[in-house]
């Protein structure tokens, strides 16, 4: 196995730049494929993309909060300790790589925010636990492993495609109506593909660990603390001013988390919704108050992940860029296509994987693209007589697992974890390739 992944390694770190020059590069290849296969001119092409630079800024500022807030929870002391105690469980190279990838994982069936804040935190704090302990780990390695895990977020409650179909007033209810969560994420089938991925993932992951000493490249030293004690940040005791009593105080916290309890029962209970993508960071955010304590500890742990959130401020409208001039060029359309004229009602669900794979790389949201995909998809499930719910679970499969080499999707892991994604993109890409076997032949088999 290491013979065949050290040249992958090598590959990406001679050839992958850094994840916002990947952007750039998908901007200029969209805009020649636009011209040249899908004969869109030029000009139309530039206005184009500039007319759909901002078109994703509420999905945008949904997105970003849901990382945001998943950074908040995962960094309240009580999770931080929970995390901690966790990472100390490491006692040989492969339950080290075996941990950082189960742990995401776990964490990804609940947020993929919280999963890829989860994936950066164990990796360095299972590689400073491990140096602490003479330990011999991958840092690398050890990175990759824990974003790993992330794959199987769509088929979690953090679903985007899941949670838009169940959502009232989505742009595809007049065709398909709703979709409730029963028929996507919830079947014995989903929940069946995302426990293999589960289970085997972590081995695969740790299979990869090299056996020649001198090729371990253990964490750096700047990243490496002597303790695992958390610091003290409380910086000069403040006179106590009511003001500061106040900013200070758990009541606050502990009333609008009361008044947030009561709005989740009305929502869920009274008016019978189900979850969305504003329930759900509106429910991380109550969490991550109630375990920060006090509305100051809360602030600054979200100040403190403007650095994880600022990539996707800056890059999402780029893809949403290459989204218009995908859309507009017919050039989305004619991939989709392709792979629609080859299909039959049994096979459509696999080629919605592999399209929608290939369409990840070019738009990686998943509310995104689904915008881009779902109603050539839907629209051909019907014709065909294809089951809507697993060709829409299909689509969700494929934005998933490109997200293994979507530059993107793996920033806020690299910003936590102090490394560049060159150093992990060989791994990653075994795990995309054992993942893909597993999802296609879930969708061509049961």
């Amino acid at each position: 196995m290491n013979r065949l992944v050290s040249p992958l390694v090598r590959l990406f770190v001679r050839w992958m730049p850094d994840a916002f020059a990947v952007a750039v590069l998908l901007s200029i290849l969209t805009f020649i494929l636009s011209v040249t296969v899908a004969g869109y001119s030029a000009a139309d092409t530039i206005t184009s993309w500039g007319d759909s630079f901002w078109d994703l800024l509420r999905f945008t500022n949904q997105i970003t909060l849901t990382l945001l807030l998943g950074y908040a929870f995962a960094n309240t002391p009580p999770v931080q300790r929970v995390l901690l105690r966790i990472a100390g469980l490491a006692r040989t190279p492969k339950s080290a790589y075996l941990l950082a990838c189960l742990t995401t994982g776990i964490c990804a069936l609940f947020s993929w925010g919280l999963s890829l804040i989860a994936a950066g935190i164990m990796a360095r704090a299972i590689g400073q636990s491990c140096r602490r302990k003479g330990i011999e780990v991958h840092y690398p390695l050890l990175v990759a492993s824990a974003f790993s895990g992330f794959v199987i977020w769509h088929q979690g409650l953090s679903s985007s495609i899941g949670l838009v179909l169940a959502t009232p007033g989505h742009f595809l209810e007049e065709e398909l109506g709703l979709i409730p969560l029963s028929l996507t994420l919830f079947t014995p089938w989903n929940l069946g593909v995302a426990f293999l991925i589960l289970l085997t993932m972590p081995f695969l992951m740790a299979s990869l660990r090299p056996r020649n000493g001198e090729a371990i490249e253990q964490i750096p030293d700047d990243l490496y603390q002597e303790s695992d004690e958390e610091e003290d940040t409380s910086g000069p005791t403040e006179e106590q001013t009511p003001a500061r009593r106040f900013e200070t105080s758990r009541l606050p916290t502990l009333a609008i988390v009361a008044a947030g309890g009561v709005f989740l029962w009305i929502h869920f209970f009274t008016r019978g919704r189900g979850l969305e993508l504003n329930t759900l960071n509106f429910g991380f955010l109550l969490l991550g108050m109630l375990l920060a304590g006090s509305p100051l500890r809360y602030v600054q742990i979200i100040v403190n992940g403007g650095r994880i959130a600022a990539p996707f401020l800056l890059q999402y409208p780029f893809y949403a860029a290459i989204a218009g001039m995908m859309g507009d060029s017919g050039l989305a359309q004619m991939l989709v296509d392709f792979f629609v004229s080859i299909s039959s009602a049994q096979t459509l669900p696999v080629f919605g994987l592999l399209s929608g794979g290939l369409l990840n790389l070019f738009i990686p949201s998943g509310g995104g693209q689904w915008a881009v995909q779902g109603p050539i998809m839907m629209a051909a499930a019907q014709e065909l007589g294809a089951d809507l719910p697993r060709v829409a679970m299909s689509v969700a499969l494929g934005d998933q697992w490109t997200n293994l080499i979507q530059p993107l999707a793996i920033v806020p892991v690299l910003t936590i974890a102090g490394i560049s994604v060159r150093r992990i993109m060989g791994y990653t890409f075994v795990a995309l390739l054992w993942s893909g076997i597993v999802f296609a032949a879930a969708l061509a088999l049961f």
